[in-house]
This record gives structure tokens, sequence and C-alpha cells, in this order.
């Protein structure tokens, strides 16, 4: 929705106040009280009201709240002394009052669209059903892959179609060529695919309009194995890519006003084109026209110091500078478990570059003796292996912080960009944190981050706990501490500790409560709150904490993750899926990867793509066996396909990792989470299956 009053504007879809067009910075519970302020102005508007709408029912101070009504007049030009737009009520509450015309706006966006079928997909099914299904789950396997490869996202699957998006007309045409040289051997299942560029409507997370019909035209003006195009597409690529497309001329196409000019390669010309182009492809390349201006990868910082033991506080600042870069507009930054995949390796920066679709290297190296701190800096064009900018900083541990905030400013200058949130963290507060509590929290998150073990978990707690003794006013203690319960709440390595989840869920709700009282732009406290209220089965409030962290941390994979776990909960396993897909994206060499696999298996399941749901759960158990929920996952789709020995030792797996688990009815106490919706798609998927495993309902 668009609101506009005087010469504001507020839009509650892109989450911006402009006014004459100029955008205004707002914290994000600012922004909630000024549009829920104008949503209800036919009305006063009750202290009760704001803290459920913005503060999602947590108690604050009168204090704090008085600082977000005068900052939401001061956004809009108004005071607590004239109160033009924003009158209080008193002893009531506030009351918008300015005139206001509403406007559902249109989003449109200018789109590759890539469409693909299977050329006499019907006869096949008549022919041979449950083969031609198998051979479709074979190569749509295939097709998915090609298309995150070239940072496609698919946005429509029916059958054996599949419409995704891409950001250009370079990544959609290296996609196609790459699809059908990989599915060339495939004689009984050819697809037809077609690429154009136009103007799209976006609803969510779909796209409709001319450009996503006039791509589907064309796939079926292809011939089985072959691509067709758009004159639009033919003169993007033209001077970027060597291929030869024929010109068909002027094609008439249902449903499409004008003609279409189209130009075809056939599945012969396909195969004619040299090696290069399909191996090129399967590793990922990244013209520099097509990666995103401002992408990124940070590389693990060497630590040169002559204590070994300070790794952690090299791998600290690494962590801290790739959540500072991220939060840059516009930025697009490779989450930190792929980049320290990197990490104590010799590094060609070019291949780095192709390999993660990144314009930008940024790597560096760390000194420290005592107090004492060099950090050297430098930024590398991943295209040419220049250096664009460096830099180097002497200063000792109390101005760590500092040094940090300035890093990230001078890259922001260097690559012209413009800041549009606050680089991170509170620079006051650092200044007054304790450099020995700053320690022991960037130790507590290297040891977090490691392989989960129960003792690497309770040590990184003790190093979160002392931080907190030392410095009591420590909002990244408190949101390490109440990370590391969450691990025990919500019990997906082992059994939990009955005896302590109510105090741990308490004292969790506490130190976060009071972690995003003192820093309401943490992202890392909003996204650990919706993990809470997801265990307690508050899921509509999960997420919005987690939407919350991700306006706050674009590019956070976990956080991602975490919110297609609560939209499968919600019973939108499709919405979880397409949630789960950014996770591979953001983190494409996640030594946690098994956690993008097992969510994305669990919203197959439930929506009853059993083969996908199959493959995906296999790939999570041999990326980390541990979790228990993923072999009961697996034995319930092994069981729909009627793949019961497989079944049997998969459950087997489960119950030996996790005893509690025994049957239907412990499963459900033991992961309560869903609403009415959920348990029915569990019901008629995951639970069918295990029963035809000889899982017991009682």
């Amino acid at each position: 929705m668009l609101y506009s009053f005087e010469d504001f504007s507020l839009d509650t879809a892109r989450r911006e106040l402009r006014r004459s067009g100029a955008l205004i910075a707002l914290q994000p519970q600012v922004f909630d009280l000024l549009e829920y302020s104008i949503r209800n102005r036919e009305r006063v508007v009750t202290k009760d009201d704001l803290l459920a709408a913005v503060w999602h029912g947590r108690i604050v101070s009168e204090s704090t709240l008085s600082t977000r009504i005068n900052a939401a007049r001061s956004a809009i030009g108004d005071s607590g002394e004239e109160q033009r737009l924003l009158r209080t009520a008193h002893g009531k509450g506030i009351r918008f009052v300015g005139v206001v015309r509403e406007q559902g706006e249109t989003v449109r966006k200018l789109a590759a669209i890539f469409a693909a079928d299977v050329a006499g997909y019907s006869r096949l099914m008549g022919q041979d059903e449950v083969g031609t299904l198998r051979r479709l789950t074979a190569c749509r396997a295939i097709l998915d892959e090609r298309i995150a490869a070239c940072r496609g996202r698919i946005f429509g699957s029916a059958g054996d179609s599949v419409v995704a998006d891409f950001a250009s007309a370079v990544d959609a045409v290296q996609c196609a060529i790459a699809v059908q040289e990989a599915l060339a051997e495939e004689e009984q299942m050819r697809f037809r695919i077609g690429v154009h560029v136009g103007d799209v409507i976006v609803q969510g997370d779909n796209l409709f309009g001319d450009g996503v019909n006039i791509a589907a035209r064309l796939e079926a003006l292809a011939e089985p194995g072959g691509i067709c195009i758009s004159r639009v597409v033919r003169d993007q690529i033209r001077d970027k890519l060597s291929y030869a497309f024929e010109d068909l001329g002027e094609q008439s196409v249902k449903n499409i006003a004008r003609p279409v000019r189209v130009y075809a390669m056939s599945a012969g010309g396909v195969l004619s084109l040299p090696p290069v182009v399909a191996t090129a492809v399967a590793r990922k390349p990244v013209a520099r026209s097509t990666a995103p201006r401002l992408s990124i990868v940070v590389l693990p910082f060497a630590n040169l110091s002559s204590d070994p033991d300070q790794e952690y506080f090299a791998d600290g600042i690494t962590d801290d500078l790739t959540t500072d870069l991220a939060r840059i507009s516009g930025s697009f930054v490779i989450a930190r478990n792929t980049a320290f995949t990197y990490k104590g390796k010799p590094v060609d920066v070019k291949q780095v570059g192709r390999e993660l679709g990144v314009r930008y290297v940024l790597e560096g190296s760390v000194r420290r003796a005592s107090d004492q701190v060099r950090v050297n800096v430098q930024l590398i064009d991943a295209e040419t292996g220049a250096h664009v900018w460096a830099d180097r900083f002497e200063t000792d541990r109390r101005n760590l912080a500092e040094a940090q905030s300035e890093i990230t400013g001078r890259l922001a200058q260097s690559l012209n960009l413009e800041l549009v949130r606050d680089v991170g963290r509170r620079i006051e507060q650092e200044k007054a944190a304790h450099p020995d509590a700053q320690d022991l929290v960037m130790r507590g998150w290297a040891l977090y981050h490691r392989p989960r073990s129960a003792a690497g978990t309770q040590e990184a707690q003790r190093a979160f706990e002392q931080a907190l003794q030392i410095d009591p006013r420590s909002v990244d203690a408190r949101v390490g501490i109440a990370a590391v319960l969450l691990v025990n709440l919500v019990g997906n390595f082992a059994p939990r500790s009955n005896s302590s989840l109510p105090r741990d869920s308490a004292r969790t709700e506490q130190l976060l409560l009071e972690a995003i009282d003192s820093d309401p732009n943490n992202s890392a406290a909003h996204s650990n709150m919706g993990l809470l209220r997801r265990v307690q089965n508050r899921l509509t409030e999960a997420r919005i904490e987690f939407e919350a962290a991700i306006s706050l941390s674009a590019n956070d994979a976990y956080t991602h993750g975490q919110l297609a776990w609560t939209l499968l909960f919600l019973g939108q396993p499709g919405a979880g899926l397409l949630q789960a897909e950014k996770i591979l994206r953001l983190s494409p060499k996640d030594p946690s990867i098994w956690g993008a696999y097992l969510i994305l298996g669990w919203c197959r399941l439930l929506l009853s793509q059993i083969d996908p749901a199959i493959d995906l759960l296999i790939k999570s158990r041999a990326a980390n066996p541990r979790p228990w929920v993923a072999h009961f996952g697996l034995a319930g789709a092994l069981g729909l396909n009627g793949e019961l020995d497989g079944a049997k030792a998969a459950l087997a797996a489960s119950l030996n990792l996790n005893p509690e688990v025994d049957s239907l009815a412990r499963f459900r106490a033991y992961r309560p989470w869903g609403n009415p919706q959920h348990w029915a798609l569990f019901e008629k998927t995951a639970a069918a299956g295990v029963r035809q495993a000889g899982f017991p309902d009682q």
C-alpha cells in the first residue's frame, strides 16, 4: 500500500518513507509505529495497541515509547508542540490526523524470463507413467541445478514446466545452453526452452504479464532439445555471447497482440557448440557485466600473531566485516560459512570470483601483540586481480570497533555506494565495552560456528557467560548466550534436558528482550527471538521477527532458513521452499549445508513431491548424519514411496539418535510446532509414510 500525505509518501511494500521523492531513513520500529498510526487513523491508537503491533506484545519503557513517537514526528516534519499530523490524546494515546490518500501500488520490474517444458509429455505419461515421472525427477534435478548455478530463481513449476527469472539475458541464455547440453543424452525426454526479456508484474514471489507469456510462447516454438529467444534477447547477448541463432522472422503467438521476432537454435546447433561452453557453465563462471554491482566475499583474515591461539580473533574480525558489509545498500555478500571454506588455502582471487559469482574479494591479515593490533586489508577486483583499494590500521585494542567501522565506510565510499542503514554496531556502546569481554564474545562465536557438539556448545556458553560478567551491558554476549540455549530448546541433535526447558526458555526470553531494548537494530537478536517464538509455537510472531532480522541483514543465510521452517509450520511449504532456496544462493559452500537440504527436503515432503524429498534428505544425511529429524523425514518419504526396507533403516537411525521420539504421539509432543494446516499436511505425508514402515501412533 502507498499512503500519501502533504508532500510525503509511505510505501509499505518497500518499507520506505519519502519526502518529495527523497528517501528518509527510519528505524524499523519507527516505521512500524508510523504505518500503524496511519492505517488506523480513524481512531486513537492506545499504548497497548502500539505494544502489540510494533513490539509484538513485549513490555517497553515509557521513555522508549516516547522516543519512537518523537522520532516518527521528526521524520514527517512534525513536533510535540505543533502536533500537525501526529496528535496526542492525553491519557488515551495518539492519532494520525493528516489527510491521507491510499493507492494500491502495482510493482513492476524488467526481467529475463526462462520457460521450459517437456516435448510430448502427455504422450510419454500415457505410455509409461511411473518411468516418465522418474525421468522427469532426474531431469528436473539437473535443470534446477543449472538454473541455480546461473543465478536464476524458479517461480513457477507445474507438471513438466519450469519458469524462472534471471537478472540478465546473458545468464538466462547461458543457462538454456547448459541445460540442453546436460540433457542431450536423455533421448526419451527432450526439453524445449524459450527466453524473453520484458516487463513483468511482481506479486509476492510470483511474476505475471506479457513478459512471462511471451517466454512461454517462444518455448512452444522451439524444437525438442532446442532454444528460441526473442529479438530483445538477441540484441542484448549479440556482443557478449558468440552463439548462432537462426532468424525465424516475425511470428504471431497466442494472446499476444503484436508479432514477436523469433530466433532459434536447434538441438543440433546446441550440440555443435564447443565443449568449453558446457564446462564453463558447469564451473559457474560469471561475466563481469552480469555479477551484481556490489558483490563481495570477505575471505578469512590471516592470523599473523605469534600466538596461534589468537586465530579466533582474526576470525571474529572477518565475521564482523561480513556482517557490516551486508548492511550496505544494494550489496550481495557471500555468507561467512562459505567464505571460511577457503581458510588456510592458497587463493587465486580470479578463481574465487568465478566460483562465487562476485566482483570483489576482500582479504586481509591481523597481527596482535598485547593491546596493539595491526590490520591490513585489500579490496581486489576479482576479474583482473588488480588492487582496487588497500589500507592499514595500527590501533590499540580499545579502538578496534572504530577501525572496523572505518573499513566499512571507506569501502562504501570507494565503491560509490550510499549507506542507508547504520553501519551495524553502536560505536558509542563499543567504546564502553571492556576489551576482554569483547575477546570472550569473539571466542564464543568462533566456538558456536564449529561443527555442533555438546562440548563445543558448552564451551561457547562459558565464553559468553564470562563476557557478560565482565561487561553487564554487552548486547553481543546476551545474544550469544541465547543462541546457545536455543540449541537445547530446539533439540535437533540429541534428546533435550527437559528439566531445564522452562528455565532456559525464560532466561532466553529475558536476554533477548534486553538485547533488543538496548539495540533494536541487532539482526541476530531478532533472528534468535524468532527462533524462540517458534519454539513457543507463536508462529506468526516468529515470522515477524525473522522478517525484521532479514530487513536488517538481508544476506543472512541462517535467518532465511529459520524463516523457511516457520513458513513450513504455518502450513505453507511452498512459500518455505522458495525461502529455503535462497540459502543455497547465499552460501553454496556452507559446511552446514545439511540444514539447507533438510528444510528443502521437508518442504518437498509436505508438498507430496516424494522423489525430490528423498534426494534432498539423503543429501542432508550425507552432509551431517547426526540430526535425527533428517532420518525421520527420510523414513516418511521412503515409506510413501514403498521403499520399506530403507524406511525402516532410517527410522532405526532416528531412534538411535533420539530414543525419546518412539511414536507419532511423542514426535508431536517433542516438536509441537505447527498450525492445523501444517499438521494436516504432516498427517497425509510424513506420518502416513512412517506408519507404512511400522512406526506406532502411540
